[in-house]
Parts: C-alpha cells; structure tokens; sequence
C-alpha cells in the first residue's frame, strides 16, 4: 500500500499536467483556426503597436534618444508585458468561459486558469523569436546574461498564475472583476519601465518604484539581454537585498491566489 501511495500521485500528476497542456494547445491552435496568416498574427499585436510607439517617440517626440537600443528594449518589455495581460485578463473568464465542461466533467478546477497562462506563454515563445531576430539585426551580440531571461519570465508566469487564479475565482460571483483589472492592467502598463527606463524615474521615487515586480523583471531584463552596461535591478533598487521585496510580493500574489481558489474550487461550478 505505501508502495502504491507514491505511484498514484506521480499518475494524478502526470493527468493533471497533460490535461493542462491539452487544453492549452488546443485553445492555442484554435485562435488562429481558418486565419490565413495563422500564427503570424501573434506577431502582429506587438509589432504593429511597437512601430507605432518607435516612430512617436523616437521621431516625432525625440525619447530615447540617448539610451542604448532603446526600440529593442521597448519592443522586449512590451512583448513581456503583453504576456503577464494576456494571461490575467484570459484568467478573469475562464471559469465562467468553461461553465459546461465544469458542470459536466470532474477534473482539477485549476488545470483552466493554468491553461490559460500556458497558451499565453506559447504565445511569449513564439513571439520572443522575433524579438531575438530583430535584437540580433539591430546590433545586439547574444551573451550568456540572456539565460536570465528565463529565470524573470518564470517570476513573470508566477505572478501572473496567482492574479489569474484570484481574479478568475472573484469573476465567478462579481463580474465587475473584468473592467476593474482592465483599468488596473493600462495603469500597470503606464507605471512600468516600457516607454521608458527605471532610470528616468526621479531619485527619490526609485526603490519604491522598483517594489513593482514587473518593474523589477523589466530593468532585469534590459540589463541581461539589452545593454549589460544598464543598471540591474539590484542596482537601481538600492542594493541586493531591496529585491527581497518585489520577491515576496510575486509570492504572496500566488499564494493568497491559490489559497483563495483551493477554497473555492469545490463549489466554482455550483456558484456559475
């Protein structure tokens, strides 16, 4: 019996995490279904708004002028933070989305918002791609920095996971959810590094600035694959240890979001 107990969850994890992936894929590949450009339109979003900001900005209002690939940074930090919005707003409705297969069906309730974050991630992948041909043409030599990527993206998906699992479990009973974070999330873009550095933020208000995770993942980001001669996020922060704090804060995202849908999970479907 006690041989067995190890063998069943290694299986119930095994489903969990195919039936994770099944529903991501297929709800990845059904975006584009009868599209004729197909998964090019993933490019199209961020590109597209990306040309329009460059020319803006860089001719029109002459931005950026003095910092290094500026329109690859721009171009990088809204590619990332299109993924953490496309995860928490897909997050917001998903339960109510699926209300048949969670009338019908009994699995996991938190293989949905989990999906959702993976097709958002397929979406990062191949998007990333592009970024990485366009940073290569404009000069950018790739270095051994850029294995950081990963690593903030993983801190990236983990905040994105808990706000979508608290968000889509409040949805359930208060559909104000969805224009609330829809506001929230054009304040986030506005109040993070993505027009702009870190470091052009006044002195007085960096650290504090730097206590929003996305801030941090961003500056982190332009300095490992951008321009290493950037301040890190440690640096502009303050110090190493100052980063504790935007850490604790992706943490505690997650958990109050997974303890707030654990408890809810048992009655999602009877509340829809």
């Amino acid at each position: 019996m006690t041989r067995q107990a190890p063998q069943v969850l290694g299986d119930d994890s095994r489903r969990f995490w195919q039936l994770t992936w099944t529903l991501a894929v297929t709800e990845w590949k059904l975006k584009f279904y009868g599209s004729f450009l197909g998964y090019l339109w993933t490019l199209a979003r961020p590109f597209a708004f990306f040309g329009v900001i460059y020319v803006v900005f860089t001719q029109i209002a002459d931005i950026g002028g003095d910092i290094p690939n500026y329109g690859v940074y721009v171009l990088l930090s809204m590619v990332l933070f299109q993924f953490f919005g496309e995860a928490t707003g897909a997050a917001v409705t998903s339960l109510v989305a699926r209300e048949n297969l969670l009338r019908k069906m009994r699995f996991p309730r938190l293989v949905i918002p989990l999906s959702v974050v993976v097709t958002a991630l397929l979406n990062l992948g191949a998007t990333l791609l592009a970024v990485f041909v366009f940073a290569i043409g404009s000069g950018i030599t790739p270095a051994w920095s850029w294995l950081e990527l990963p690593v903030l993206i993983v801190l990236l998906g983990i905040l994105a996971t808990g706000a979508g699992m608290l968000l889509a479990t409040l949805y359930v009973s208060y559909r104000d959810v969805l224009p609330v974070w829809e506001v929230a999330t054009q304040i986030l873009f506005y109040a993070s590094p993505i027009l702009y550095v870190a470091t052009m933020v006044p002195d007085d208000y960096e650290r504090a600035y730097m206590l929003n995770p996305i801030s941090m993942v961003l500056t982190q980001a332009r300095h490992a694959v951008i321009d290493p001669g950037a301040p890190s996020a440690a640096a502009v922060i303050g110090g190493a240890g100052w980063l504790l704090i935007p850490l604790a804060v992706v943490l505690g995202v997650f958990a109050v979001g997974a303890w707030v849908f654990s408890r809810a999970a048992p009655r999602i479907a009877e509340n829809l």
